[in-house]
């Protein structure tokens, strides 16, 4: 065996020490030059001219490690962010970076998300109950048909982030400001929304009965068809917001608008002219 070869080999690949498939590369590459270079002496090459022929035989092997290894890795970053139909209750994946991560289908009561990065993260039919998202980064993540009784997004990051179909029971949404958010078809009579700013959310077809606004920020959000029997907005601010109501042959909808407390909120023109005319008290509204 030379070992110049084995030199050779070592310092084009230690940039990729590690990747499995590139190791095993490795192994394969050395063995065939090896051969090829015992051919050649055996043919009359003195070493040196054996050895140069040898190496110039494979190439530019760099680019075909470089494409290897980016394979190599790619699989691996989709096995280690692939967590369906999995059971982790309590798991801890507080700080972790997984972006698109699958964590569909499964148990994940109590687990702790705190300060991790899930940018397009998809939790589909899981049961996400107490769980921890203080300060997680959930953009572009999709929460469709969970159950998220009783967890926590204290300072989450909330940018189109999808909620749909989903039981949302003493779930905490402290200091965070949603951007572009959807939440539908969810019910939300018992969501604590406090100090939050909502940003281009559109709320579609979800029950906000009773809830409290006090004292937050609305701008160009859209509750389409959404209940908001008993709803309190004293002291919050709205601008160009809506209040699409549902398809009903009673006057069901504006009978609700009427129960709805402005007091003390601050609106822009669009938004006050929009409620004035669906009959909401504004009488303690000021038009900003």
């Amino acid at each position: 065996m030379n070992p110049k070869l084995t030199n050779y080999l070592n310092g084009v690949f230690t940039p990729y020490d590690g990747v499995k498939s590139v190791t095993e590369l490795k192994a394969d590459l050395l063995s065939d030059l090896q051969e090829r270079y015992r051919e050649l002496v055996a043919e009359g090459k003195d070493d040196e001219t054996a050895f140069n022929m040898t190496i110039d035989g494979i190439g530019d092997i760099e680019e075909t490690i470089l494409e290897v290894a980016n394979i190599s890795r790619s699989l691996e970053r989709k096995v280690l962010t692939n967590f369906s139909a999995s059971n982790l209750p309590k798991s801890d994946f507080a700080g972790v970076i997984a972006h698109k991560g699958q964590f569909n289908a499964s148990a994940l009561r109590g687990a702790d998300f705190a300060g991790a990065d899930l940018t397009g993260s998809s939790f589909k039919s899981s049961d996400v109950r107490e769980a921890n998202f203080n300060g997680t980064n959930l953009t572009d993540c999709i929460f469709n048909a969970v159950t998220l009784t009783n967890a926590s997004f204290h300072k989450s990051i909330l940018v189109r982030t999808n909620i749909n179909v989903s039981g949302l029971d003493g779930v905490k949404f402290t200091g965070v400001k949603l951007t572009d958010v959807t939440i539908a078809k969810s019910e939300l009579r018992k969501t604590i929304f406090d100090n939050c700013i909502f940003d281009g959310v559109v709320f579609d077809y979800s029950d906000l009965s009773g809830q409290c606004f006090d004292g937050q920020t609305f701008i160009g959000v859209k509750f389409d068809k959404s209940a908001l029997n008993e709803a309190s907005f004293k002291g919050a601010t709205l601008k160009n917001v809506s209040f699409q109501p549902y398809f009903s042959l009673t006057n069901k909808y504006y009978r609700s608008i009427k129960t709805i407390c402005f007091d003390g909120a601050f609106m822009d023109k669009l938004t006050y002219a929009w409620l004035k005319g669906m009959g909401a008290e504004l009488s303690k509204v000021t038009v900003i």
